[in-house]
């Protein structure tokens, strides 16, 4: 993997892509997610 930079201003910043990988979310995330959109939905 070779990393590349580009120039801003005077200084040299790190090209960084994302790559989406497919998480894979247990029970107990899948309940934290849906207690999470009904009580707190600002979190």
């Amino acid at each position: 993997m070779e990393i590349t930079y580009s120039k801003y201003g005077d200084v040299y910043l790190p090209d960084l892509i994302i790559e989406d990988e497919a998480s894979i979310i247990g029970k107990y995330g899948r309940m934290r997610k849906s207690y999470l959109k009904d009580h707190r939905p600002v979190m």
